[in-house]
């Protein structure tokens, strides 16, 4: 059993420093949804779709058009714009997040792709590394035929609340 580091609330903003990982703006919605949602202590965020560093989205099928390493960051890039909207409907305060509780992944893959799992590892990782023990969660990891966009991956999370 890998022993993981339990961080204190107040840390979660300093560990994205400490990663190095700058936070994208959030995305408004697209379509007739929201990007996130609170009911109780549970706070839902629509799916983050793959984009780069410069706004460019990360387009095309795994073991295809990208390789596991590609597949991994662009699910990587999906995870920050989770916790950009996290920023947003939190008013900025990351002590307000109690606990990861499942990611959903998406992998535009080929028909015979089968790491759809190492591909959304890219997010359940950033997760894990900017929350600690309270970054820890349940997960699908699922192949579909293509994503809104031509993306490579798209993830959505659900957050438990203080």
């Amino acid at each position: 059993m890998v022993k993981r580091k339990s961080y204190g609330k107040m840390n979660y903003l300093e560990n994205l420093e400490k990663l190095g990982l700058k936070l994208p703006d959030p995305k408004a919605p697209v379509g007739n949804y929201v990007a996130t949602k609170i009911i109780g202590k549970m706070l839902f965020v629509s799916g983050q779709i793959s984009i780069d560093e410069k706004g460019e989205l990360i387009k095309g099928k795994v073991g295809k058009d990208l390789d596991v390493e590609s597949g991994y960051n662009a699910a990587k890039r999906c995870a920050l714009s989770i916790i950009s909207q996290i920023m947003k409907a939190c008013d900025k305060d990351l002590t307000k997040i109690k606990s990861c509780i499942k990611l959903t992944g998406f992998v535009n893959s080929t028909d015979n792709f089968q790491d759809q799992p190492k591909i959304i590892n890219g997010a359940s990782d950033l997760i894990a590394s900017v929350f600690g023990d309270a970054g820890m969660h349940t997960r699908a990891a699922v192949s579909v035929n293509s994503l809104p966009l031509g993306v490579a991956v798209e993830v959505d999370a659900i957050f438990e609340l203080n």
